[in-house]
């Protein structure tokens, strides 16, 4: 199993930790993971890191599909792979209707059509085999409809390419899963229960069947994000993650549709998610917070004290022996936590 760091969102300023990403580089950390939403992009920030480190591979989770066509986000990958030495990684992700149609003002459409042609389209750019062309119901090329000049061509990448360049995609929903399983290289999971593979799983699973061409977890990553609150107290441990959890699961979507809400249900939390998003939307971001509770915030991150951590580690072992971790994405800036986790897992 390997080990990742997610750097997350910028604020109004940009900071960008380059202690902790060669401080994790040196310690034999595979990878590291920008973020877009609405302020600072994936793609600039995976190009800074990329240009002050060595070996370590930098991803971006996510890219914004709907926000660059396809032939773009491969011209990046390949330029980015190109420059580093092969250490780029594409994560693709659909965002939500509220970024994409009200920040980059584009229909939102359908995720998973938009996933499987998106890749389809990259992968034919990267391969270089001729011209590129594509009729599908989101992308056509060359586009000919209506508002075009009917002079578009059919064009090959002047730039030499790595075919190879791995595409992730951020899902959680069965659908999604599946799309991963049969056209990306790994998903990563904004959260996941070690101790409940098959909720994820059997659908990346059946997504591997559909692709109908030996894949399986042995060439295939799942990489979740795994929260870390390292903290002697142990209340304070869990009180600092509670909010994260009230936000996706209360605020991330509205009322019937929310990817979050869903996924906390099919873990086994469904009563509890139901009344954590009835409170948030209501208002009461405070008591909705207050209800999450510790057993869904143990399962999906690493909470409490050191040897705690450690303890709490067995699960995630297991789950790596049986290729059903692949990466762990550690969401902390701790150089201590940083160590302790290289140290129990590389």
């Amino acid at each position: 199993m390997k080990l990742g760091i997610l750097m997350g969102y910028s604020g109004k300023q940009i900071h960008i930790p380059m202690d902790i990403i060669k401080h994790a580089e040196s310690l034999g950390y595979d990878s590291v993971w920008t973020a877009e939403a609405y302020g600072n992009d994936a793609v600039t920030t995976a190009t800074w890191v990329l240009a002050q480190t060595e070996k370590i591979r930098v991803g971006t989770a996510i890219m914004q599909m709907p926000a660059r066509t396809p032939a773009m986000c491969a011209m990046t990958a390949m330029s980015l792979s190109q420059m580093s030495g092969g250490r780029f990684i594409a994560g693709l992700g659909a965002s939500g209707p509220q970024v994409i149609e009200g920040w980059h003002g584009v229909p939102y459409g359908k995720p998973v059509t938009r996933t499987k042609e998106y890749i389809q389209i990259m992968r034919k750019i990267m391969e270089r085999e001729g011209p590129v062309e594509f009729n599908g119901s989101i992308y056509q090329m060359p586009n000919k409809g209506e508002g075009t000049t009917g002079l578009g061509k059919p064009l090959k990448s002047i730039l030499d390419a790595d075919p190879n360049i791995p595409i992730y995609t951020a899902s959680i929903t069965p659908a999604g899963l599946r799309c991963a399983g049969e056209v990306a290289d790994g998903v990563f999971p904004v959260w996941m229960d070690p101790n409940k593979y098959n909720v994820i799983g059997d659908h990346v699973e059946a997504g591997f069947a559909k692709a109908g061409n030996g894949k399986s977890l042995d060439n295939f990553d799942i990489a979740p994000f795994v929260s870390v609150a390292m903290n002697d107290d142990l209340d304070a441990a869990f009180d600092s993650l509670r909010p994260w959890l009230a936000l996706y699961i209360g605020g991330m979507g509205a009322k019937g549709k929310n990817f979050y809400h869903d996924y906390a249900t099919r873990l086994g939390f469904g009563e509890e998610a139901t009344r954590i998003q009835d409170l948030y939307l209501a208002g009461d971001k405070a008591e909705a917070t207050a209800l999450v509770p510790n057993e869904l915030l143990d399962a999906v991150s690493l909470i409490g004290p050191k040897e705690r951590i450690i303890e709490r580690l067995a699960p995630w072992k297991e789950a790596g022996k049986r290729g059903q971790v692949g990466t762990m994405l550690i969401g902390v800036h701790d150089k201590a936590v940083l160590e302790l986790l290289a140290q129990e897992i590389l």
